[in-house]
């Protein structure tokens, strides 16, 4: 079976976000008063083949964690959802299932 998996990677709480704040101190500039808290992170998408779902979801957090998150200071969180043969949803739009890590 072929997967989508979505990894949406940031700074865990209380690790300082240089590039966060940055763009927080120019949004009043630019009529954005109102919005506060802002924290960057990254977001990865990629297909895998898999057997089953679980063995997808195992595969996808061992990317994450091995890759594309330090584990030390980010905290990672995977969608993942089967794709068709033809590689589209199986019924429709589909959902992605999460999972914080």
């Amino acid at each position: 079976m072929k997967f989508a998996a979505r990894v949406e990677v940031r700074l865990r709480p209380g690790i300082a976000d240089p590039e966060g704040a940055t763009i927080e101190r120019a949004l009043p500039a630019l009529g954005f008063d109102d919005v506060r808290g802002v924290r960057a992170g990254r977001s990865f998408r990629f297909e895998l083949d898999a057997a089953d779902e679980v063995s997808a979801r195992r595969r996808a957090e061992e990317l994450a964690h091995r890759l594309l998150a330090n584990p030390v200071i980010e905290d990672s969180e995977l969608e993942l959802r089967a794709l068709a043969p033809g590689g589209g949803p199986p019924d429709g739009p589909g959902e992605l299932t999460e999972e914080r890590t």
